[in-house]
């Protein structure tokens, strides 16, 4: 038998990216980037010059099949392989990423009556302004006593699908009464490619309240939110769930011509983006935490018991890897919060001396922010650039820096920012210990722990644990690749268990980032003076970042 292979198709925030992976070892043969043509839509709808509000954060659904179209000829040409040897294909995708669709499955920002409301287009993962409803979700819940509250930390983020739902509800009900379905961008990929609809556990269970031996929240609990929503799950939430690794269906003919693969491959249920990392770097057992660090960072933990932890993104059985419970929780700006210095804050000198010795300017600013002892920047900040989504779960939370003085260089800021995100993945790992979930190993994937040393060089003195780091350079394509294998099953040359794909096809690099012990001794100092930063602005003490958000609605309206 021939060489066969499986394509991952990872959807992100700013881009898709496709991978052919060999079976055999998990050897990544070609990748191929398509970027979004409308990038993150947050400040004026396409076409129309539509204004957004604050918090607004669309995309477009013909991005996603542009990905498709583009990446997948592209893996498979540089390859050199038939497409006929790929037996398999998965997808992953940033969550929740919600759109509404008819009776067709068509997305209602393609209909010309509808294009120019901005509830008829995707919603993006954070896409915040849902914040409103997501507060009462959380207060009705609690009130009710509702089983499904602690199972997600204790709230319920305007990140999610419910949330959503009821702001489209609440201020374009035109939009929700034409509106069929809502779905998870991936489940509308996968019924692009197959034909046919299928809701994928991960989703469901981590961004939509679904239950395996529950369901959905019950209808007494959604009519007590809006009588309006009261058959919200029997009817636009409607559709078997489905576990992952499970075949959804196989590829049509139709797109099959479109992205240059052969009619009837298998094609997998979709799946979280982070969550695919986790059989990515080989973790198939409890103990072990996943940190998929990109724009965001993702927190995974498989475990074998029902555990509540303050914060979490929630906790669902066959959610990561069939047969464990999967507990997720995050922080929603790390690349993004590093990004945002260099775009709008950095200084035109480091610009232009970046430029002048031919290298980034985040490789400038590593460099130099090297050179500094932990503690030695007088400076400390909290990560909640675009909120906070552990523990706290308020996306109304903003950035605060504090130690600035007429000295303060920039790379010192740039190292402050790495040290907060540092300080707000401990907050969760002290958060999961605390509750009797079990941490004992930290793997990293994604761009940033492979470029970035002092980065996890940080996180190991901060957690005082040692990290391991993904070898691969696509780790939630690989997964969702696995994925595609299992859907295509051994007898086509894949595999039965996504266990047994990912202990033939995952690998971590040999080399680890060990705690240095004096810098675990400062960090711990610096930590205590983080926590009581996060609890002073987080926890009810002052208020005034939601104050300032509100002023600065009021000014804009």
């Amino acid at each position: 038998m021939s060489k066969r292979y499986a394509i991952g198709v990872d959807f992100g925030t700013q881009s898709g990216r496709a991978v052919l992976v060999d079976l055999s070892d998990g050897t990544e043969v070609a990748d191929h980037v398509t970027p979004y043509p409308h990038n993150v839509i947050d400040e004026t709808l396409p076409g129309s010059g539509i204004k957004l509000d604050i918090g607004w954060a669309l995309q477009h659904p013909g991005d996603y099949i542009e990905v498709l179209q583009r990446s997948i000829p592209a893996v498979i040409k540089e390859s050199g392989i038939h497409a006929a040897d790929v037996i398999g294909l998965g997808i992953d995708f940033t969550a929740c990423t919600m759109l509404p669709v008819d009776a067709q499955g068509e997305p209602l920002c393609f209909l010309p009556e509808l294009k120019d409301n901005p509830h008829s287009w995707v919603k993006l993962w954070k896409h915040h302004a849902a914040q409103d409803e997501a507060n009462l979700i959380n207060q009705f819940a609690e009130d009710r006593g509702e089983a499904f509250l602690p199972r997600y930390g204790g709230k319920i983020s305007s990140e999610w699908m419910i949330a959503k739902i009821w702001q489209v509800l609440n201020e374009a009900p035109a939009i929700f009464n034409r509106t069929d379905l809502f779905l998870e961008a991936a489940d509308w990929v996968i019924s692009k490619l197959t034909g046919s609809f299928v809701r994928n556990s991960c989703s469901a269970g981590y961004k939509a309240n679904w239950h395996k031996q529950d369901g959905y929240p019950s209808e007494e609990f959604f009519k007590s939110l809006d009588p309006r929503l009261e058959d919200l799950t029997a009817t636009k939430l409607r559709g078997d769930v489905a576990v992952l690794g499970t075949k959804a269906g196989e590829l049509t003919e139709e797109m099959a011509q479109l992205i240059g693969m052969q009619a009837g491959t298998a094609i997998a249920v979709g799946i979280i983006d982070a969550h695919a990392a986790v059989p990515g770097v080989g973790v198939v057992t409890p103990g072990k935490l996943v940190m998929a660090m990109g724009t965001s960072t993702c927190h995974m933990l498989l475990g074998k018991e029902e555990k509540h932890v303050e914060g979490m993104c929630g906790v669902v059985e066959d959610g990561i890897i069939p047969g464990y419970l999967g507990y997720e929780a995050g922080q929603s700006a790390l690349g993004d919060m590093f990004q945002w210095y260099v775009k709008e804050a950095v200084p035109a000198y480091v610009q232009e001396a970046a430029e002048k010795e031919g290298i980034s300017v985040h490789e400038w600013l590593e460099q130099r922010a090297s050179a500094y002892k932990p503690g030695e920047t007088g400076l400390l900040a909290l990560d909640w650039w675009n909120g906070n989504r552990s523990v706290l779960v308020d996306t109304d939370l903003t950035g605060v820096m504090v130690g600035f003085t007429l000295l303060t260089k920039p790379e010192e800021i740039y190292r402050t920012l790495l040290e907060a995100t540092a300080f707000g993945t401990r907050k969760i790992v002290d958060a999961f210990q605390e509750s009797g979930v079990a941490v004992d190993e930290l793997y990293a994937c994604g761009g940033l722990p492979q470029r970035n040393q002092l980065l996890m060089q940080i996180y190991a003195d901060v957690t005082n644990r040692e990290i391991k780091i993904a070898d691969s350079k696509q780790t939630s394509a690989l997964g969702a690749a696995m994925f595609g294998a299992v859907a295509a099953g051994a007898v086509k040359g894949g595999y039965d268990s996504i266990v047994d794909a990912a202990r033939k096809m995952a690998r971590v690099r040999n080399e680890t980032y060990k705690p240095i012990p004096e810098n675990v001794e400062v960090y711990e100092k610096l930590y205590q003076e983080y926590s009581k930063l996060h609890d002073y602005f987080g926890r009810g003490q002052n208020d005034v970042m939601k104050q300032l958000k509100a002023i600065k609605e009021e000014a804009r309206s």
